[in-house]
C-alpha cells in the first residue's frame, strides 16, 4: 500500500471512530432518563422491598425467596434495556459491515477513485440512520417500563 493511501485510510478511520463516538454519546443522552429510572427508582424500590424481607421470624429460605422476588423488576428492566441496545448495536454493525464490504469490493476491482469518499459517506449515512432510530427505541423502552408519563430531562 502506498503512503498516500495509508494516510487516507488512517484519516478516514479516525473520522469513523469519531462518528461512532457520536452514536455512543447520543445513545447515552437519549437513554439517560431510562437509566436514571432503573438505577434509582427501581433500585430504591428493590432495596426497600429487600429490607422488609429480613425478619427474624422468617426462615432463611423465605428471606431468600422474598429478596429474589424484590429483584425481579430491576432485573427485567435491565434485561429489556440490554436486549434493545444489543439489537440496536447489531443493526448498526450490519450497516457498517455493508459499507466495509462495498469498500473492499471497490478496492478489489481497483475502482479506487472515490472509494474512500464512498466508504465515509456510507458510514456517515449508517450512523445518521442509527441516531434517528434511537428516539423510537427510547419510546419503546418507556412504554415497556410504563414510563409514558415520564418527563424528559
Amino acid at each position: 500500500m502506498n503512503p498516500i493511501t495509508a494516510a487516507e485510510e488512517r484519516i478516514v478511520s479516525e473520522r469513523m471512530r469519531r462518528k461512532l463516538n457520536e452514536v455512543n454519546i447520543e445513545a447515552q443522552n437519549q437513554l439517560s432518563g431510562i437509566q436514571d429510572h432503573v438505577n434509582f427508582t427501581l433500585q430504591q424500590a428493590y432495596f426497600k422491598c429487600a429490607y422488609d424481607c429480613f425478619d427474624r421470624r422468617r426462615k432463611q429460605e423465605e428471606i431468600s425467596n422474598c429478596v429474589e422476588h424484590c429483584s425481579v423488576p430491576v432485573l427485567n428492566a435491565n434485561n429489556l434495556v440490554e436486549d434493545e441496545m444489543a439489537k440496536f448495536q447489531e443493526r448498526m454493525s450490519r450497516s457498517l459491515m455493508v459499507c466495509q464490504d462495498k469498500f473492499e469490493a471497490a478496492k478489489l476491482q481497483q475502482l479506487k477513485t472515490g472509494a474512500m469518499t464512498d466508504l465515509e459517506s456510507c458510514v456517515d449515512q449508517a450512523i445518521q440512520d442509527s441516531i434517528q432510530v434511537l428516539p423510537h427505541i427510547v419510546d419503546r423502552l418507556k412504554a415497556s417500563l410504563s414510563l409514558n408519563s415520564f418527563s424528559e430531562q
